[in-house]
């Protein structure tokens, strides 16, 4: 299983961006998705996440902000980011728990590669 992350760019403050993230491989079921994101010397952290159902939480500096969403038919899960600001510059991942086969119970996690989002003041 992959995860492809895009979509990440240069954006002025107050602007817009779509990620993409696309898995492919040996997939039965993706169960929860999130996106995280890791600015240089911090940690990485939860930014947004969906349930295989839809429900979704964030993180509280993007609440209102960003959307996350999810196609299940093209097994991509997307985050919709407006209002962007300078403190939102970070390299993006999403992460993914997949259930590979129909003979499985358990669902293994994965990691995208990352796509870098800057954002300029």
């Amino acid at each position: 299983v992959q995860l492809q992350a895009s979509g990440g760019g240069l954006v002025q403050a107050g602007g817009s961006l779509r990620l993409s993230c696309a898995a492919s491989g040996s997939i039965s079921r993706i169960n929860d998705v999130g996106w995280y994101r890791q600015a240089p010397g911090n940690q990485r952290d939860l930014v947004a996440r969906i349930t295989s159902g839809g429900r979704t939480n964030y993180a509280d500096p993007v609440k209102g902000r960003f959307t996350i969403s999810r196609d299940s038919a093209k097994n991509t899960v997307y985050l919709q980011m407006n209002s962007l600001k300078p403190e939102d510059t970070a390299v993006y991942y999403c992460n993914a728990d997949v259930i590979r086969s129909r003979s499985e119970i358990f669902s293994y996690n994965y990691w995208g590669q990352g796509t870098l989002v800057t954002v300029s003041s």
